[in-house]
Protein backbone atom coordinates (compact mmCIF):
# COMPACT_ATOMS: atom_id res chain seq x y z
CA UNK A 1 0.00 0.00 0.00
CA UNK A 2 1.34 3.31 -0.88
CA UNK A 3 0.49 6.73 0.68
CA UNK A 4 -2.94 7.70 1.35
CA UNK A 5 -4.44 10.90 3.03
CA UNK A 6 -6.12 11.89 6.18
CA UNK A 7 -9.94 13.20 5.23
CA UNK A 8 -12.91 14.06 7.98
CA UNK A 9 -15.53 11.56 7.38
CA UNK A 10 -18.80 13.00 6.75
CA UNK A 11 -20.84 13.64 9.66
CA UNK A 12 -23.72 11.44 10.06
CA UNK A 13 -20.76 8.65 9.70
CA UNK A 14 -19.26 9.65 12.30
CA UNK A 15 -21.83 9.50 14.76
CA UNK A 16 -22.24 5.53 13.63
CA UNK A 17 -18.88 5.23 15.44
CA UNK A 18 -18.07 4.13 18.82
CA UNK A 19 -14.48 4.02 20.85
CA UNK A 20 -13.42 0.25 21.24
CA UNK A 21 -12.03 0.72 24.27
CA UNK A 22 -10.11 -3.79 24.51
CA UNK A 23 -12.13 -5.66 21.62
CA UNK A 24 -14.76 -5.07 18.67
CA UNK A 25 -17.92 -4.23 19.41
CA UNK A 26 -20.85 -6.04 18.06
CA UNK A 27 -21.96 -5.46 14.45
CA UNK A 28 -23.77 -2.64 13.74
CA UNK A 29 -27.37 -3.53 11.38
CA UNK A 30 -27.05 -0.40 9.67
CA UNK A 31 -24.75 -1.08 5.99
CA UNK A 32 -21.40 -0.40 4.88
CA UNK A 33 -20.49 3.03 3.41
CA UNK A 34 -19.63 1.61 -0.55
CA UNK A 35 -16.47 2.56 -2.08
CA UNK A 36 -15.60 3.06 -5.84
CA UNK A 37 -13.03 1.02 -7.32
CA UNK A 38 -11.21 2.07 -10.63
CA UNK A 39 -10.62 -1.60 -12.19
CA UNK A 40 -7.51 -0.44 -13.83
CA UNK A 41 -5.85 -4.39 -14.06
CA UNK A 42 -8.36 -5.73 -16.02
CA UNK A 43 -6.42 -3.68 -18.89
CA UNK A 44 -9.77 -3.74 -20.59
CA UNK A 45 -9.36 -2.17 -24.40
CA UNK A 46 -13.02 -1.61 -26.11
CA UNK A 47 -15.12 -5.10 -25.38
CA UNK A 48 -15.58 -6.54 -21.60
CA UNK A 49 -17.70 -9.97 -21.31
CA UNK A 50 -19.85 -10.06 -18.62
CA UNK A 51 -21.65 -12.97 -16.53
CA UNK A 52 -24.39 -11.58 -13.65
CA UNK A 53 -24.87 -13.83 -10.51
CA UNK A 54 -27.76 -12.27 -9.44
CA UNK A 55 -30.36 -9.94 -10.85
CA UNK A 56 -29.07 -6.37 -12.33
CA UNK A 57 -30.85 -3.50 -13.53
CA UNK A 58 -28.71 -2.28 -16.40
CA UNK A 59 -29.73 1.72 -17.03
CA UNK A 60 -28.07 4.15 -19.73
CA UNK A 61 -29.34 7.84 -21.07
CA UNK A 62 -32.14 10.05 -19.16
CA UNK A 63 -34.26 7.03 -18.18
CA UNK A 64 -33.87 3.81 -20.27
CA UNK A 65 -33.43 0.56 -17.92
CA UNK A 66 -33.30 -3.10 -18.31
CA UNK A 67 -33.92 -5.88 -15.63
CA UNK A 68 -31.36 -8.76 -16.50
CA UNK A 69 -31.98 -12.27 -14.88
CA UNK A 70 -29.67 -14.09 -13.17
CA UNK A 71 -27.18 -16.48 -15.09
CA UNK A 72 -27.23 -14.04 -18.27
CA UNK A 73 -24.13 -13.72 -20.24
CA UNK A 74 -23.55 -10.51 -22.19
CA UNK A 75 -21.21 -8.58 -23.77
CA UNK A 76 -20.21 -4.24 -24.35
CA UNK A 77 -18.54 -3.46 -26.63
CA UNK A 78 -17.22 0.07 -27.47
CA UNK A 79 -18.06 1.42 -31.15
CA UNK A 80 -17.96 5.22 -32.48
CA UNK A 81 -17.59 6.33 -29.25
CA UNK A 82 -21.01 4.52 -28.10
CA UNK A 83 -21.55 1.64 -25.66
CA UNK A 84 -23.30 -1.36 -27.39
CA UNK A 85 -24.52 -4.22 -25.37
CA UNK A 86 -25.21 -7.53 -26.61
CA UNK A 87 -27.52 -9.93 -25.02
CA UNK A 88 -28.51 -12.74 -27.26
CA UNK A 89 -30.16 -12.21 -30.26
CA UNK A 90 -30.64 -8.07 -29.36
CA UNK A 91 -28.30 -5.23 -29.40
CA UNK A 92 -28.31 -1.74 -27.65
CA UNK A 93 -26.82 1.58 -28.38
CA UNK A 94 -26.28 2.70 -24.85
CA UNK A 95 -24.59 5.79 -25.25
CA UNK A 96 -21.25 6.66 -23.28
CA UNK A 97 -22.16 5.74 -20.17
CA UNK A 98 -24.01 2.27 -18.88
CA UNK A 99 -24.73 1.07 -15.51
CA UNK A 100 -25.37 -2.33 -13.98
CA UNK A 101 -27.00 -1.98 -10.52
CA UNK A 102 -27.95 -5.20 -8.11
CA UNK A 103 -31.01 -6.07 -7.26
CA UNK A 104 -32.79 -7.25 -4.29
CA UNK A 105 -34.86 -10.00 -5.80
CA UNK A 106 -32.28 -12.23 -7.11
CA UNK A 107 -31.38 -15.79 -5.44
CA UNK A 108 -27.28 -15.28 -5.20
CA UNK A 109 -26.29 -15.62 -1.63
CA UNK A 110 -23.62 -12.59 -2.65
CA UNK A 111 -24.96 -11.34 -5.59
CA UNK A 112 -22.22 -9.77 -8.34
CA UNK A 113 -20.87 -10.09 -12.00
CA UNK A 114 -18.20 -11.95 -13.61
CA UNK A 115 -16.03 -10.09 -15.61
CA UNK A 116 -13.85 -12.18 -18.63
CA UNK A 117 -11.54 -13.64 -18.27
CA UNK A 118 -11.63 -15.35 -14.80
CA UNK A 119 -13.95 -17.00 -12.24
CA UNK A 120 -13.72 -14.31 -9.29
CA UNK A 121 -16.90 -12.79 -8.43
CA UNK A 122 -16.81 -8.97 -8.08
CA UNK A 123 -20.14 -8.39 -5.41
CA UNK A 124 -20.81 -4.59 -6.97
CA UNK A 125 -22.72 -1.92 -9.24
CA UNK A 126 -20.40 -1.85 -12.25
CA UNK A 127 -20.60 1.67 -14.05
CA UNK A 128 -18.98 1.65 -17.74
CA UNK A 129 -18.05 4.65 -20.01
CA UNK A 130 -16.14 5.06 -22.66
CA UNK A 131 -12.65 7.24 -22.24
CA UNK A 132 -10.02 7.58 -25.28
CA UNK A 133 -12.34 5.14 -27.00
CA UNK A 134 -11.29 2.38 -23.96
CA UNK A 135 -13.99 0.88 -21.30
CA UNK A 136 -13.25 2.52 -17.72
CA UNK A 137 -14.95 -0.03 -15.37
CA UNK A 138 -15.70 1.82 -12.05
CA UNK A 139 -16.76 -1.03 -9.33
CA UNK A 140 -19.25 0.25 -6.43
CA UNK A 141 -19.18 -2.04 -3.76
CA UNK A 142 -19.85 -2.03 0.26
CA UNK A 143 -16.26 -1.71 1.84
CA UNK A 144 -16.53 -4.82 3.88
CA UNK A 145 -16.86 -6.53 0.49
CA UNK A 146 -14.22 -4.67 -0.84
CA UNK A 147 -11.88 -6.40 2.16
CA UNK A 148 -12.64 -9.91 0.72
CA UNK A 149 -10.90 -8.62 -2.38
CA UNK A 150 -7.82 -7.07 -0.60
CA UNK A 151 -6.93 -8.92 2.58
CA UNK A 152 -5.98 -12.10 0.74
CA UNK A 153 -3.70 -10.65 -1.43
CA UNK A 154 -2.03 -8.13 0.52
CA UNK A 155 -1.07 -11.17 3.06
CA UNK A 156 -1.30 -14.63 2.15
CA UNK A 157 -4.32 -16.80 3.08
CA UNK A 158 -2.21 -19.16 5.63
CA UNK A 159 -0.94 -16.45 7.75
CA UNK A 160 -2.72 -16.18 11.29
CA UNK A 161 -5.96 -15.14 11.71
CA UNK A 162 -4.80 -12.49 14.42
CA UNK A 163 -2.07 -10.96 11.32
CA UNK A 164 -4.79 -11.20 9.18
CA UNK A 165 -7.76 -9.36 11.44
CA UNK A 166 -4.71 -6.59 11.89
CA UNK A 167 -4.15 -6.28 7.98
CA UNK A 168 -8.06 -5.87 7.91
CA UNK A 169 -8.21 -3.10 9.93
CA UNK A 170 -5.46 -1.63 8.36
CA UNK A 171 -6.64 -2.19 4.70
CA UNK A 172 -10.54 -1.07 5.79
CA UNK A 173 -9.11 2.21 7.18
CA UNK A 174 -7.09 3.08 4.48
CA UNK A 175 -10.04 2.49 2.41
CA UNK A 176 -11.90 4.73 4.08
CA UNK A 177 -9.77 7.41 4.19
CA UNK A 178 -9.52 7.50 0.65
CA UNK A 179 -13.37 8.03 -0.12
CA UNK A 180 -13.91 11.73 -2.10
CA UNK A 181 -17.29 12.28 -3.85
CA UNK A 182 -15.58 15.12 -5.45
CA UNK A 183 -13.69 12.02 -7.83
CA UNK A 184 -15.17 9.85 -10.09
CA UNK A 185 -13.22 7.15 -7.90
CA UNK A 186 -12.09 6.62 -4.75
CA UNK A 187 -9.37 3.60 -5.12
CA UNK A 188 -7.83 1.54 -7.60
CA UNK A 189 -6.88 -2.13 -7.65
CA UNK A 190 -3.34 -1.90 -7.92
CA UNK A 191 -0.70 -1.21 -5.23
CA UNK A 192 -0.99 2.61 -6.12
CA UNK A 193 -3.38 2.20 -3.41
CA UNK A 194 -4.60 -1.44 -2.39
CA UNK A 195 -4.25 -4.92 -4.35
CA UNK A 196 -8.14 -5.75 -5.30
CA UNK A 197 -8.66 -8.67 -7.40
CA UNK A 198 -12.61 -10.62 -7.75
CA UNK A 199 -13.48 -12.51 -4.52
CA UNK A 200 -12.76 -16.14 -4.26
CA UNK A 201 -15.13 -18.92 -2.15
CA UNK A 202 -11.54 -20.07 -1.31
CA UNK A 203 -10.43 -17.68 0.28
CA UNK A 204 -12.14 -18.48 3.93
CA UNK A 205 -9.47 -17.33 6.57
CA UNK A 206 -9.01 -13.79 5.33
CA UNK A 207 -13.24 -13.73 5.23
CA UNK A 208 -13.43 -15.01 8.76
CA UNK A 209 -10.88 -11.95 9.49
CA UNK A 210 -12.77 -9.00 7.91
CA UNK A 211 -15.87 -10.40 9.59
CA UNK A 212 -14.66 -10.39 13.17
CA UNK A 213 -13.44 -7.27 12.71
CA UNK A 214 -16.41 -5.92 11.00
CA UNK A 215 -16.46 -1.65 10.76
CA UNK A 216 -12.75 -1.47 12.90
CA UNK A 217 -11.03 1.49 11.55
CA UNK A 218 -7.80 3.45 13.01
CA UNK A 219 -8.43 6.97 14.34
CA UNK A 220 -5.97 9.69 15.46
CA UNK A 221 -8.60 11.87 17.59
CA UNK A 222 -11.36 12.63 15.38
CA UNK A 223 -9.51 11.63 12.34
CA UNK A 224 -9.13 8.72 10.78
CA UNK A 225 -5.94 7.87 10.93
CA UNK A 226 -3.00 6.60 7.96
CA UNK A 227 -2.45 3.37 8.70
CA UNK A 228 0.53 2.78 6.32
CA UNK A 229 1.55 -0.92 6.06
CA UNK A 230 4.08 -2.72 4.16
CA UNK A 231 6.04 -6.77 3.58
CA UNK A 232 9.12 -5.90 6.05
CA UNK A 233 11.01 -3.14 7.52
CA UNK A 234 14.22 -4.55 7.90
CA UNK A 235 13.80 -4.67 12.04
CA UNK A 236 12.92 -0.74 12.64
CA UNK A 237 9.98 0.95 11.86
CA UNK A 238 9.99 4.37 9.97
CA UNK A 239 8.40 7.93 10.61
CA UNK A 240 6.06 9.00 7.55
CA UNK A 241 7.76 12.30 7.09
CA UNK A 242 11.52 10.65 6.21
CA UNK A 243 9.10 8.85 3.36
CA UNK A 244 6.72 11.27 2.12
CA UNK A 245 7.23 14.99 1.79
CA UNK A 246 4.75 17.26 3.65
CA UNK A 247 3.62 13.91 5.75
CA UNK A 248 2.64 14.77 9.34
CA UNK A 249 3.83 12.52 11.92
CA UNK A 250 0.93 11.40 14.64
CA UNK A 251 0.62 9.87 18.34
CA UNK A 252 0.19 6.83 15.69
CA UNK A 253 3.62 6.58 14.67
CA UNK A 254 7.34 6.15 16.43
CA UNK A 255 10.59 5.14 15.35
CA UNK A 256 11.10 1.28 17.04
CA UNK A 257 13.01 -1.45 16.67
CA UNK A 258 11.04 -4.56 15.13
CA UNK A 259 12.67 -7.57 16.71
CA UNK A 260 9.40 -9.16 15.21
CA UNK A 261 10.67 -8.90 11.63
CA UNK A 262 13.94 -9.12 12.03
CA UNK A 263 13.46 -12.61 13.79
CA UNK A 264 11.26 -13.87 11.40
CA UNK A 265 12.79 -16.11 8.55
CA UNK A 266 10.43 -15.49 6.13
CA UNK A 267 11.75 -11.49 6.31
CA UNK A 268 13.50 -10.72 3.11
CA UNK A 269 17.37 -10.54 3.84
CA UNK A 270 20.58 -10.42 1.52
CA UNK A 271 24.00 -11.17 2.72
CA UNK A 272 27.36 -10.02 1.77
CA UNK A 273 30.71 -11.79 3.56
CA UNK A 274 34.07 -9.69 3.13
CA UNK A 275 36.60 -12.42 3.82
CA UNK A 276 39.38 -11.05 5.67
CA UNK A 277 41.72 -11.85 3.47
CA UNK A 278 39.92 -10.15 0.65
CA UNK A 279 39.28 -13.13 -1.77
CA UNK A 280 35.94 -13.81 -3.87
CA UNK A 281 35.38 -9.52 -3.33
CA UNK A 282 32.34 -9.21 -6.11
CA UNK A 283 33.65 -7.54 -9.22
CA UNK A 284 32.00 -4.12 -9.04
CA UNK A 285 32.85 -4.01 -5.21
CA UNK A 286 36.65 -4.10 -5.93
CA UNK A 287 36.26 -1.62 -8.85
CA UNK A 288 34.74 0.74 -6.25
CA UNK A 289 37.83 -0.11 -3.46
CA UNK A 290 40.21 0.44 -6.17
CA UNK A 291 38.80 3.67 -7.37
CA UNK A 292 38.46 4.77 -3.58
CA UNK A 293 42.17 4.01 -3.02
CA UNK A 294 43.54 5.40 -5.90
CA UNK A 295 42.13 8.90 -5.07
CA UNK A 296 44.99 8.31 -1.72
CA UNK A 297 48.11 10.48 -2.77
CA UNK A 298 50.08 7.46 -1.06
CA UNK A 299 49.24 5.38 -4.66
CA UNK A 300 50.76 8.42 -7.16
CA UNK A 301 53.32 5.75 -7.87
CA UNK A 302 51.11 2.67 -8.59
CA UNK A 303 49.74 2.15 -11.48
CA UNK A 304 45.74 2.46 -11.44
CA UNK A 305 44.95 -0.71 -13.20
CA UNK A 306 43.13 -3.94 -12.55
CA UNK A 307 45.79 -6.44 -12.48
CA UNK A 308 48.03 -4.48 -10.29
CA UNK A 309 45.95 -3.61 -7.51
CA UNK A 310 45.21 -6.36 -4.58
CA UNK A 311 43.31 -6.26 -1.46
CA UNK A 312 45.81 -8.13 1.17
CA UNK A 313 43.75 -8.08 4.35
CA UNK A 314 40.42 -6.39 5.82
CA UNK A 315 41.00 -4.99 8.75
CA UNK A 316 37.94 -3.76 9.67
CA UNK A 317 34.12 -3.05 8.74
CA UNK A 318 31.45 -0.87 10.09
CA UNK A 319 28.37 1.84 9.34
CA UNK A 320 28.24 5.15 9.75
CA UNK A 321 26.52 8.37 9.64
CA UNK A 322 22.50 7.73 10.23
CA UNK A 323 20.50 9.28 7.80
CA UNK A 324 18.06 10.91 10.47
CA UNK A 325 18.03 11.85 13.78
CA UNK A 326 18.74 8.88 16.93
CA UNK A 327 17.51 6.23 16.98
CA UNK A 328 17.55 5.57 13.44
CA UNK A 329 19.93 2.95 12.39
CA UNK A 330 19.55 3.63 8.59
CA UNK A 331 23.02 4.44 7.87
CA UNK A 332 24.08 6.13 5.21
CA UNK A 333 28.01 5.07 4.90
CA UNK A 334 30.35 1.94 4.68
CA UNK A 335 33.69 2.50 6.48
CA UNK A 336 36.19 0.16 5.81
CA UNK A 337 39.97 -0.05 6.43
CA UNK A 338 42.14 -2.71 4.44
CA UNK A 339 45.62 -3.07 3.70
CA UNK A 340 46.76 -2.65 -0.46
CA UNK A 341 49.63 -4.28 -2.50
CA UNK A 342 50.31 -2.58 -6.08
CA UNK A 343 52.71 -2.73 -9.23
CA UNK A 344 54.71 0.55 -10.08
CA UNK A 345 55.87 1.03 -13.62
CA UNK A 346 59.31 0.18 -14.37
CA UNK A 347 61.35 1.27 -17.45
CA UNK A 348 62.83 -1.62 -19.14
CA UNK A 349 66.70 -0.54 -20.20
CA UNK A 350 66.95 2.51 -23.16
CA UNK A 351 67.68 1.46 -25.71
CA UNK A 352 71.08 3.32 -27.32
CA UNK A 353 71.16 6.11 -29.52
CA UNK A 354 71.63 5.19 -33.54
CA UNK A 355 75.05 6.51 -34.22
CA UNK A 356 74.74 5.61 -37.70
CA UNK A 357 71.12 8.44 -38.13
CA UNK A 358 71.36 10.22 -41.30
CA UNK A 359 69.15 13.52 -41.73
CA UNK A 360 67.34 13.39 -44.94
CA UNK A 361 69.84 15.40 -47.29
CA UNK A 362 66.88 16.72 -49.89
CA UNK A 363 67.20 20.42 -48.55
CA UNK A 364 71.43 20.79 -48.71
CA UNK A 365 70.68 23.89 -46.72
CA UNK A 366 68.40 22.52 -44.03
CA UNK A 367 70.23 22.22 -40.71
CA UNK A 368 71.58 18.69 -39.58
CA UNK A 369 68.77 17.27 -37.38
CA UNK A 370 69.77 15.38 -34.02
CA UNK A 371 69.19 11.88 -34.24
CA UNK A 372 65.68 11.16 -32.38
CA UNK A 373 66.25 10.05 -28.34
CA UNK A 374 64.91 6.62 -27.33
CA UNK A 375 61.40 6.60 -25.58
CA UNK A 376 62.13 4.08 -22.27
CA UNK A 377 59.60 1.67 -22.63
CA UNK A 378 57.61 0.25 -19.19
CA UNK A 379 56.66 -2.41 -17.22
CA UNK A 380 54.80 -3.25 -14.43
CA UNK A 381 56.89 -4.29 -11.73
CA UNK A 382 56.41 -6.90 -9.12
CA UNK A 383 53.09 -6.04 -6.37
CA UNK A 384 54.55 -4.33 -2.91
CA UNK A 385 52.77 -3.27 0.00
CA UNK A 386 51.34 -0.04 -0.71
CA UNK A 387 49.73 0.61 2.79
CA UNK A 388 46.84 0.90 4.72
CA UNK A 389 43.97 2.83 3.95
CA UNK A 390 40.63 3.71 5.92
CA UNK A 391 37.84 4.50 3.38
CA UNK A 392 34.28 5.62 3.86
CA UNK A 393 32.03 4.85 1.10
CA UNK A 394 28.54 5.71 0.44
CA UNK A 395 26.32 3.11 0.92
CA UNK A 396 23.50 4.00 -0.94
CA UNK A 397 23.30 3.70 -4.03
CA UNK A 398 27.18 2.22 -5.03
CA UNK A 399 27.73 0.08 -2.04
CA UNK A 400 24.88 -1.41 -1.91
CA UNK A 401 24.25 -2.58 -5.40
CA UNK A 402 27.78 -3.59 -5.94
CA UNK A 403 27.81 -5.98 -2.92
CA UNK A 404 24.10 -6.94 -4.20
CA UNK A 405 22.50 -6.18 -0.60
CA UNK A 406 19.68 -3.84 -2.58
CA UNK A 407 16.62 -5.39 -1.61
CA UNK A 408 13.03 -2.49 -2.99
CA UNK A 409 15.22 -0.51 -5.09
CA UNK A 410 14.34 3.01 -3.04
CA UNK A 411 17.99 2.66 -1.11
CA UNK A 412 16.48 2.63 2.37
CA UNK A 413 17.35 -1.01 3.53
CA UNK A 414 18.30 -1.16 7.12
CA UNK A 415 22.26 -2.89 6.92
CA UNK A 416 24.03 -4.36 9.81
CA UNK A 417 27.66 -5.07 10.02
CA UNK A 418 28.84 -8.22 12.03
CA UNK A 419 32.26 -9.35 12.41
CA UNK A 420 32.98 -13.49 12.14
CA UNK A 421 36.00 -15.61 12.01
CA UNK A 422 35.90 -15.65 8.34
CA UNK A 423 35.52 -11.74 8.21
CA UNK A 424 32.55 -9.57 8.21
CA UNK A 425 28.98 -10.30 7.33
CA UNK A 426 26.77 -7.54 5.86
CA UNK A 427 23.66 -8.17 6.42
CA UNK A 428 20.00 -6.11 4.44
CA UNK A 429 16.70 -5.62 5.52
CA UNK A 430 13.29 -3.80 4.54
CA UNK A 431 11.14 -4.36 1.75
CA UNK A 432 8.87 -1.77 1.43
CA UNK A 433 8.90 1.99 3.03
CA UNK A 434 8.74 0.86 6.80
CA UNK A 435 6.56 3.07 7.80
CA UNK A 436 3.50 0.81 10.07
CA UNK A 437 2.57 -2.19 10.31
CA UNK A 438 5.28 -4.92 9.11
CA UNK A 439 3.21 -7.80 7.16
CA UNK A 440 6.39 -10.24 8.28
CA UNK A 441 6.51 -8.58 11.95
CA UNK A 442 2.82 -9.25 11.73
CA UNK A 443 2.75 -13.03 10.60
CA UNK A 444 5.59 -13.78 13.50
CA UNK A 445 3.83 -11.93 16.61
CA UNK A 446 1.03 -13.91 15.94
CA UNK A 447 2.58 -17.09 15.15
CA UNK A 448 5.50 -17.12 17.21
CA UNK A 449 4.24 -15.17 20.53
CA UNK A 450 0.37 -15.26 20.05
CA UNK A 451 -0.12 -11.88 19.82
CA UNK A 452 -3.82 -10.59 19.34
CA UNK A 453 -4.70 -7.98 16.85
CA UNK A 454 -5.14 -5.33 19.00
CA UNK A 455 -1.45 -5.70 20.52
CA UNK A 456 -0.47 -6.14 16.95
CA UNK A 457 -2.01 -2.82 16.22
CA UNK A 458 -0.82 -1.05 19.36
CA UNK A 459 2.70 -2.48 18.39
CA UNK A 460 2.72 -0.70 15.03
CA UNK A 461 0.92 2.44 15.57
CA UNK A 462 1.18 3.39 19.40
CA UNK A 463 -1.86 5.64 20.47
CA UNK A 464 -4.27 4.54 17.53
CA UNK A 465 -7.76 4.56 18.47
CA UNK A 466 -10.09 1.83 17.19
CA UNK A 467 -13.73 3.06 16.65
CA UNK A 468 -16.83 1.10 14.27
CA UNK A 469 -18.05 1.82 11.69
CA UNK A 470 -21.52 0.71 10.39
CA UNK A 471 -20.86 -2.36 9.09
CA UNK A 472 -24.05 -4.54 7.52
CA UNK A 473 -24.62 -5.76 4.79
CA UNK A 474 -25.23 -3.24 1.64
CA UNK A 475 -28.92 -2.46 0.75
CA UNK A 476 -29.97 -3.39 -2.45
CA UNK A 477 -32.97 -1.72 -4.31
CA UNK A 478 -36.06 -3.72 -5.59
CA UNK A 479 -36.86 -3.92 -9.32
CA UNK A 480 -38.92 -2.01 -11.10
CA UNK A 481 -42.48 -3.66 -10.86
CA UNK A 482 -42.97 -2.90 -14.42
CA UNK A 483 -39.53 -4.85 -15.15
CA UNK A 484 -40.03 -7.36 -12.72
CA UNK A 485 -43.78 -8.27 -13.86
CA UNK A 486 -42.25 -9.16 -17.31
CA UNK A 487 -40.80 -12.46 -18.08
CA UNK A 488 -37.24 -12.49 -18.93
CA UNK A 489 -35.66 -14.65 -21.71
CA UNK A 490 -33.73 -17.85 -20.75
CA UNK A 491 -30.61 -16.75 -20.24
CA UNK A 492 -28.46 -18.26 -23.18
CA UNK A 493 -24.41 -17.57 -23.40
CA UNK A 494 -23.46 -15.08 -25.65
CA UNK A 495 -19.44 -15.33 -27.06
CA UNK A 496 -16.98 -15.38 -24.63
CA UNK A 497 -13.43 -14.15 -25.80
CA UNK A 498 -12.41 -17.13 -28.18
CA UNK A 499 -9.00 -17.75 -28.99
CA UNK A 500 -7.28 -16.78 -32.36
CA UNK A 501 -6.50 -19.85 -35.04
CA UNK A 502 -3.61 -20.93 -35.19
CA UNK A 503 -2.77 -22.77 -38.36
CA UNK A 504 0.85 -24.61 -37.04
CA UNK A 505 1.01 -27.56 -39.67
CA UNK A 506 3.95 -26.47 -40.98
CA UNK A 507 6.51 -23.84 -39.15
CA UNK A 508 9.07 -21.45 -40.80
CA UNK A 509 12.48 -22.70 -40.46
CA UNK A 510 13.21 -21.85 -36.95
CA UNK A 511 9.78 -20.98 -35.55
CA UNK A 512 8.01 -22.31 -32.74
CA UNK A 513 4.89 -23.20 -31.16
CA UNK A 514 4.02 -21.33 -27.85
CA UNK A 515 1.07 -20.62 -25.78
CA UNK A 516 0.52 -18.09 -23.33
CA UNK A 517 0.68 -18.85 -20.06
CA UNK A 518 2.42 -16.48 -17.79
CA UNK A 519 -0.51 -14.40 -16.90
CA UNK A 520 -3.33 -14.93 -14.52
CA UNK A 521 -6.29 -16.33 -15.41
CA UNK A 522 -8.34 -12.81 -15.55
CA UNK A 523 -5.48 -11.08 -16.95
CA UNK A 524 -4.05 -10.52 -20.29
CA UNK A 525 -1.14 -9.83 -22.40
CA UNK A 526 -0.13 -6.57 -24.92
CA UNK A 527 0.70 -7.62 -28.25
CA UNK A 528 2.73 -5.15 -29.18
CA UNK A 529 3.45 -3.17 -32.86
CA UNK A 530 6.66 -2.69 -31.74
CA UNK A 531 9.28 -4.61 -29.19
CA UNK A 532 9.10 -2.38 -27.02
CA UNK A 533 6.63 -1.11 -23.36
CA UNK A 534 5.98 1.86 -25.53
CA UNK A 535 4.79 0.25 -28.60
CA UNK A 536 1.31 0.75 -29.41
CA UNK A 537 -1.15 -1.79 -28.36
CA UNK A 538 -2.62 -3.58 -31.20
CA UNK A 539 -5.09 -6.04 -29.02
CA UNK A 540 -4.92 -7.73 -25.82
CA UNK A 541 -3.85 -11.78 -25.85
CA UNK A 542 -5.87 -14.27 -22.90
CA UNK A 543 -4.39 -16.88 -21.40
CA UNK A 544 -3.91 -20.19 -23.53
CA UNK A 545 -3.89 -18.00 -26.81
CA UNK A 546 -1.24 -20.29 -28.98
CA UNK A 547 1.06 -17.94 -31.14
CA UNK A 548 3.81 -18.97 -33.89
CA UNK A 549 7.12 -17.34 -32.55
CA UNK A 550 9.05 -16.04 -35.98
CA UNK A 551 12.06 -14.52 -34.61
CA UNK A 552 13.64 -13.87 -30.79
CA UNK A 553 14.45 -9.81 -31.18
CA UNK A 554 17.76 -7.93 -30.97
CA UNK A 555 16.58 -7.31 -27.56
CA UNK A 556 15.94 -11.00 -25.94
CA UNK A 557 13.02 -9.97 -23.88
CA UNK A 558 10.75 -9.90 -27.04
CA UNK A 559 9.73 -12.03 -29.33
CA UNK A 560 8.14 -11.80 -33.39
CA UNK A 561 4.40 -13.12 -33.21
CA UNK A 562 1.65 -14.16 -34.83
CA UNK A 563 -1.51 -16.05 -35.27
CA UNK A 564 -4.04 -16.64 -38.45
CA UNK A 565 -5.14 -13.36 -38.16
CA UNK A 566 -2.53 -11.21 -36.05
CA UNK A 567 1.19 -10.31 -36.25
CA UNK A 568 3.40 -8.42 -33.73
CA UNK A 569 5.66 -8.21 -30.79
CA UNK A 570 5.49 -9.96 -26.97
CA UNK A 571 7.44 -10.72 -23.81
CA UNK A 572 8.82 -14.18 -24.10
CA UNK A 573 8.96 -14.68 -20.21
CA UNK A 574 4.85 -14.56 -20.63
CA UNK A 575 4.81 -18.14 -23.14
CA UNK A 576 5.56 -21.72 -22.62
CA UNK A 577 6.66 -23.88 -25.42
CA UNK A 578 3.96 -26.50 -26.18
CA UNK A 579 5.56 -29.90 -26.41
CA UNK A 580 6.49 -32.04 -29.12
CA UNK A 581 6.39 -28.62 -31.13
Amino acid sequence: MRRGYVRLWFSFLLCLMLAVPAGPAEESPDPAPNVRVLLQRLNLTDRADLSLLGDYQVSWGSDSRMLLPSGSEISVQVRKGSLILFYRDASLDCGPSLLFARQASGKAEMPGLKIAPGDGLYPGDLRLTVSGGMLQPVLTLSVEDYLLGVVPYEMSEDFPLEALKAQAVCARTYALSRMDSSKAWDLVDTTNDQVFRPILSSRTRTAQAVQETAGLAGFSGRHLAVCYYGASNGGQTELPSHVWSGAKDSACYAMTDDPYDLENPESIRKKALLRRDGAGLPEAFGVLLREAVFAQPEMKDFAPLPEAFRVEEIRSVSLSQPRYASPSRLMTKLEITLSVSGRKYLPIATPEPDLNYEPDDGDASASPEPAPTPVPALKLGDFEPAGTFSLSLDLFPNALQALNLSIYGANNEIVTAEETPEGFLLSSGRYGHGVGMSQRGAQWMASRYGKTFLEILEFYYPGITLKKAASGSPALPSPDPVLAETPGPAATPTPRPTLMPVTADSLPEGAWLASVEGIEDDSTLNLRAEPSSAGEILMRLYKHQRLIVLETCEDPVWVHVRTDSAEGYVMVSFLEKVEGT
